[in-house]
């Protein structure tokens, strides 16, 4: 579970009655679509020949430029989920940010999901007791690629709902 059971309004886009705003909601998936792509290849070492979750950063990157819907995305996302499935460890939860990554078009507060299964992702692909180091590592790296605009409201974000994402945002 990495949704609030109630919505950050700040993660609701205006027109929904939110204070997101539609520039801040596409640096999210932006953001989220980087940190799906940096454990990527955990997913592709093991099915290489499975493009659903490459497919879903891509329909997010392009849902940001205005090519795709909305729908078409979070479709993507949810292909990339079902390539997750079957799966266990890095690669599982590489597929699963990928997933998260192409929902953010539909849920801006699945961007959260998008850095906390790709730092699943690095702890399961490292190697015996640097899991945790691994980990902070990643994290480290995500919080480096936020854009200035929304650095605060995504730090706020890991410090709100860090226990339901297995706590992978503690420094």
């Amino acid at each position: 579970m990495i949704l609030p059971q109630v919505r950050d309004p700040r993660f609701v886009t205006i027109r929904r009655g939110g204070t997101l705003t539609d520039d801040d909601h596409r640096l999210l998936a932006l953001w989220a679509a980087t940190c799906a792509e940096h454990v990527l290849g955990l997913f592709e070492a093991v099915r290489p020949d499975d493009p659903r979750p490459r497919e879903a950063i891509e329909h997010i990157r392009a849902w940001v430029r205005g090519e795709v819907t909305m729908t078409q995305s979070r479709a993507a996302g949810g292909h990339a989920m079902g390539a997750a499935r079957d799966l266990r460890g890095a690669a599982r939860h590489a597929a699963y940010a990928a997933g998260q990554a192409g929902a953010v078009a539909h849920v801006a507060a699945h961007e959260l999901g998008a850095a906390a299964y790709a730092i699943k992702a690095a702890r399961a692909a490292a190697p015996d007791g640097q899991a945790d180091a691994a980990g902070r590592r990643e994290c480290r790296w995500q919080r480096e690629q936020l854009p200035a605009a929304i650095r605060e409201l995504v730090l706020d974000d890991q410090r709100l709902r860090n226990d339901i994402c297995w706590s992978v945002f503690e420094d």
